[in-house]
């Protein structure tokens, strides 16, 4: 049975599952911000799990090709070799899985961090989906209309 799972999901398997399975967590972030169902499954562990997890297959998988794991650290020298790294799938699944992971998470914040100010869950609709499309965008965008609600200008909180 393992076996078959591993053949399976294969990396467009495994890219189309991630993508596909965070949807419902950002439609619940947007839609329904302040709900039971956003508390206990989007802003808690379990997406974390969910795409650590995938993470760790993912590692596993490169693994077992016998991916080249220290060439990664090489991706630090030059913008040519980040796009030598980008050309391997391997890499790419791995960086797009950290990728989503990182935008859920902070889109999950800019919920949490709404409802503490009071903030209308219209308002940061546009914040959110800015953070599912084009992330550090989005936050920079929340943050904006967060001084307003805050009224005052925090650069550490």
């Amino acid at each position: 049975m393992i076996e078959q799972i591993y053949t399976y999901f294969t990396i467009e398997i495994l890219y189309f599952w991630v993508n596909l399975g965070v949807l419902p967590f950002w439609l619940i972030l947007i839609f329904f911000p302040s709900s039971n169902i956003n508390k206990f499954l989007v802003t808690s562990i379990l997406p974390i799990l969910l795409l650590s997890g995938t993470y760790i297959f993912a590692l596993y998988k490169s693994y077992l090709n016998s991916y080249d794991f220290i060439s990664n650290f090489e991706l630090y020298l030059s913008i040519s070799n980040l796009s030598n790294l980008f050309s391997n799938n391997l890499f790419l699944i791995l960086f797009w899985i950290h990728f989503v992971s990182i935008n859920l998470f902070v889109g999950g914040w800019i919920v949490r961090d709404s409802q503490k100010l009071y903030i209308n869950k219209m308002l940061v609709a546009f914040p959110l989906i800015i953070t599912y499309l084009i992330g550090p965008l989005g936050v920079f965008i929340y943050w904006l209309i967060r001084i307003f609600y805050a009224k005052s200008i925090n650069l550490y909180e």
